[in-house]
C-alpha cells in the first residue's frame, strides 16, 4: 500500500510524461561533446535585450515562474515552523485579492525543497496538495560523504515521504574525465529513488569548462537523471545563462536522440523577476513551450518569489510595494 501511495504522489507531481529510463554509457558520444565558449556567450548576451515583455504579458510570465519554482529553505537554522511556514506559502504564494485582480485562482509553487529532517513537516503541512516535497540528498552540498552512506540517505529520505531527490555528483569524476564512475554513481542514486524522481546537481560552478558540463550533463541523462540542475546554491558561481544554454542544448540532444525528455533546473543566483523572464525565454526558444511546465522546468530559488509578487502589485496597482509585504512566512 506504502509503495502504490508513493507512486501516485509522484503521478500526480510529475504528470503522464513517460520516465527517463537511461541508455547504456555511450562514450563515443560523451567524447564528441564539445562546446564553443565564445558563440555561447555571444548568444546568450543578445537574450536579455531581445526577450522583452510587457504588462498583461509580464503578469502572465510571472504568474508561470511561481508554478515552476522549488520554494527552498536549506538552512543550519532551519526548524518545522520555518518549513510549515513555507509550506503555507506554496500553497498560496500570491495574496488572495492579488490573484483575483489578476484574473487567476489556484497557484501554487512547484515544489518545497527542504533537507531531510524537514520532509516529516512538510509532507504534513502540504497534505491535500499536490505540491512535490524535494529533499537534497547525497551528503548535500559536497558530496563528499561514504558512498554507501550517500545512497542510503536517497533510500531514507523517500521512505519519509519524498518524491523528488535533489541529488549531487562527485565533481571529481568530471574534472578528471572518468566519465564510466560518473555513469555508475548516478545510475546507483537513480535506483535508490525508486518512484521519486532524481534531479542531478552538477555543480557547474567546480566543473572547470562549459564542455564538462555538457558532457555531464548527457552522462546524467544516460544514467537516468529526471532533471539536470546547475548548482547546490552554495557554490561561488551558481546558475547562468552560458551554463543554462550548454545544459538546454544536452536536454535537446537527449530528446532527439532517445525520445526522452528530461528537465532542467537553474538554482542559485536567480533573485529578480526580469532574470526569471530571461530564463523562461531562453526554455521557450531552445526547447520549446512543452518544457515551460513544472513537471520539466523549476526555478531553485525563494528570494525570486517575493520580487515577482512585487511586480506583479506594481502591475495592478502602478505602485511598489515594501518588501515585507511579502514575507515567506
Amino acid at each position: 500500500m506504502e509503495s502504490q501511495t508513493m507512486e501516485h504522489r509522484a503521478t500526480e507531481a510529475h504528470g503522464d510524461e513517460p520516465r527517463n529510463p537511461g541508455m547504456p554509457l555511450d562514450l563515443d558520444w560523451v567524447a564528441a561533446v564539445q562546446a564553443n565558449t565564445s558563440a555561447i556567450e555571444r548568444r546568450c548576451g543578445t537574450l536579455p535585450g531581445r526577450r522583452s515583455v510587457k504588462k498583461d504579458n509580464q503578469a502572465a510570465w510571472l504568474l508561470k515562474a511561481i508554478t515552476c519554482m522549488d520554494l527552498t529553505t536549506l538552512s543550519g537554522d532551519d526548524t518545522e515552523p520555518r518549513v510549515r511556514r513555507l509550506c503555507a506559502k506554496a500553497r498560496q504564494p500570491v495574496r488572495p485579492e492579488m490573484l483575483k485582480a489578476l484574473g487567476m485562482e489556484g497557484i501554487t509553487t512547484g515544489a518545497v525543497c527542504v533537507y531531510h529532517d524537514m520532509i516529516p513537516a512538510a509532507v504534513e503541512a502540504l497534505k491535500g496538495t499536490n505540491i512535490p516535497v524535494a529533499a537534497v540528498s547525497t551528503g548535500f552540498p559536497a558530496g563528499l560523504s561514504p558512498f554507501h552512506l550517500r545512497v542510503a540517505e536517497i533510500e531514507e529520505s523517500v521512505r519519509a515521504g519524498a518524491t523528488e531527490i535533489d541529488i549531487v555528483i562527485s565533481r571529481r569524476h568530471v574534472l578528471s574525465g572518468n566519465w564510466q564512475a560518473l555513469y555508475d554513481e548516478m545510475r546507483a542514486f537513480r535506483q535508490a529513488c525508486g518512484e521519486a524522481h532524481v534531479k542531478a546537481i552538477l555543480a557547474t560552478g567546480e566543473l572547470g569548462s562549459l564542455r564538462n558540463v555538457a558532457r555531464a550533463s548527457l552522462v546524467c541523462m544516460m544514467a537516468g537523471a529526471d532533471f539536470i540542475k546547475t548548482s547546490t546554491g552554495k557554490e561561488s558561481v551558481n546558475a547562468t545563462l552560458p551554463v543554462s544554454l550548454v545544459m538546454i542544448r544536452a536536454i535537446r540532444d537527449y530528446y532527439e536522440r532517445t525520445g526522452f525528455r528530461v528537465g532542467y533546473k537553474p538554482a542559485g543566483g536567480i533573485s529578480k523577476a526580469k532574470d526569471s523572464l530571461v530564463y523562461l525565454a531562453l526554455i521557450k526558444e531552445e526547447l520549446g513551450d512543452r518544457w515551460l511546465q513544472p513537471d520539466l522546468f523549476r526555478f531553485g530559488a525563494s528570494s525570486l518569489l517575493g520580487d515577482i509578487e512585487r511586480q506583479l502589485e506594481h502591475h495592478i496597482t502602478g505602485a511598489y510595494s515594501a518588501g515585507h509585504r511579502h514575507a515567506m512566512g
